[in-house]
């Protein structure tokens, strides 16, 4: 049996909790106070995901970048495969909140969408 260690994200608590495994199997989360401490721990330990946020450019608009982000979470392993898809990207204006700025990042089937509005100069 092997334990991992972890800080939860699920809410604002942090809780600790002890992730106990024997090989890939979660067979027990402790030091959760709600569920999703619980959810989060299996998924960190058998497969981590994030949601990417960056900035990106943005052409002929009232201000030059825009917030985006990740629709959907994707494996922790691709952060900088994403990333890297972005660098050098510029959208034209204009942008609103929800727009997809770029389908199937990095091959992990999850778009970038815009975060914001921008409106043409």
């Amino acid at each position: 049996m092997e334990t991992r260690e972890l800080t939860c994200i699920g809410c604002p608590l942090g809780c600790a909790l002890t992730v106990t495994m024997e090989g890939k199997e979660v067979k027990e989360v402790k030091g959760n106070t709600c569920v999703k401490g619980d959810i989060y721990a299996r998924k960190e330990v058998t497969n981590p995901t994030r949601i990417v946020t960056t900035t990106v450019k943005v052409s002929g608009g009232k201000v030059p970048m825009i917030n985006v982000k990740t629709q959907s979470d994707i494996p922790k392993d691709r952060i900088f495969d994403c990333v890297a898809a972005l660098k050098g990207l510029t959208i034209p204006a204009p942008v609103a909140i929800g727009d997809i700025v770029l389908e199937n990042v990095a091959g992990t089937g999850v778009n970038i969408v815009a975060a914001g509005n921008v409106e043409a100069a």
